[in-house]
């Protein structure tokens, strides 16, 4: 019998979701689907997030979405983008019967339009309004298989974990989030601008250790201006896109989600610069462990850098900040507009030249 990963959380008698979970339980369950973690009673973390992909045949997402829902959403789109072998033919529909993911959802419409996700992400995340629709998704992806992604392998990895110590006049390491797809000069300039400089202030540079939009310009401008580079990267995604000159250190991970854990475990602040979904994830992720006083992000801030979209007066990431609007007073993230701004936020760190 497959099994479905049914996420979502029902709080009691009065939650107002309860009957619609209750009808999706029956209509998986009469139509030969198992249930797996049917009430959010088995927590996901970073470590063990692909061991729950891998013991899965779909995943369905329920009403009231929570910010790891959005998570988890997110992270299985930015698999399918990434080829991860794991999801091959496996479905992920979202019951959104009370536009709870309206916000998620526009803020994908809106990061497609500009060019940011490259696919048509609602023919991966399936979005469905009553439990029959939800199943005839989840059905017919099983027979019929996902789209192609458009991607194809450009080289074998070889690659395996390397380190060369930090200098010791480096006073920590700047984490930088951002797209490894754009190709607007306006933002691939920036990105190597923000690499020259932390590399001048004497600040490490990690990434995920990819070699083209905008991350690609971050390491180059770093590396050429004789920093210090750190990045992470998995096999899969690797054979994708290669590796950059000029790391300094490399964490090679099995997945896409221990290779977060080693940036963030590897850097003192982050930056969430112009991206994808993959940007919109690790942002995600940093929040749910900044949210619950985890150990990997004591004392680490993160700001977000919502410069205007090329062409535009509208900010890059003003549907994110709509999205998470109910956590701005929680003093979890700091909004820069301009990259003079981002590098005075980083104040304490980096040094005026």
């Amino acid at each position: 019998m497959p099994i479905v990963r049914l996420s979502g959380t029902v709080e009691g008698e009065c939650d107002a979701n309860r009957e619609s979970r209750a009808r999706m339980l029956y209509t998986l369950f009469a139509n030969g689907w198992d249930i797996y973690n049917s009430n959010g009673d088995q927590r996901i973390t970073l470590s063990n997030i692909e061991r729950k992909i891998q013991e899965s045949d779909a995943f369905v997402f329920m009403p009231g979405a929570s910010l790891e829902d959005l998570f988890k959403a997110v992270s299985i789109f930015v698999g399918y983008q990434t080829l991860d072998p794991h999801l091959f033919g496996k479905a992920t529909a979202i019951l959104n019967t009370d536009d709870s993911w309206d916000p998620l959802l526009e803020l994908l419409d809106n990061l497609q339009e500009i060019g940011a996700i490259r696919q048509d992400y609602r023919q991966f995340l399936l979005i469905a309004q009553s439990p029959s629709e939800v199943l005839a998704c989840v059905d017919r992806v099983r027979v019929e298989g996902l789209p192609d992604v458009g991607r194809e392998k450009v080289t074998t990895n070889h690659s395996d974990s390397f380190s060369n110590r930090r200098p010791e006049d480096y006073r920590a390491n700047i984490c930088i989030f951002c797209s490894a797809s754009m190709e607007n000069p306006s933002y691939l300039n920036e990105g190597y601008e923000l690499g020259r400089l932390l590399a001048e202030n004497k600040l490490g540079c990690v990434s995920g250790a990819g070699t083209t939009g905008v991350m690609g310009e971050v390491v180059k401008g770093a590396a050429e201006a004789g920093g210090w580079v750190a990045g992470s990267n998995v096999p899969h995604i690797i054979e994708l896109e290669g590796l950059p000159d000029g790391l300094s250190a490399f964490w090679l991970t099995p997945d896409i989600y221990t290779r977060m854990e080693a940036m963030i475990e590897n850097s003192d602040k982050f930056v969430i610069f112009p991206g994808g979904a993959g940007t919109v994830q690790e942002m995600f992720a940093l929040l749910i462990l900044k949210a619950a006083e985890n150990p990997l992000m004591k004392g680490k801030s993160i700001i977000i850098y919502n410069r205007p979209v090329a062409g535009s007066t509208n900010g890059y990431w003003d549907r994110l900040l709509i999205l998470l609007e109910p956590w701005k007073d929680a003093n979890l993230f700091d909004v820069e507009t301009e990259l003079e701004g981002l590098i005075d936020n980083l104040g304490n760190l980096i040094g005026k030249t």
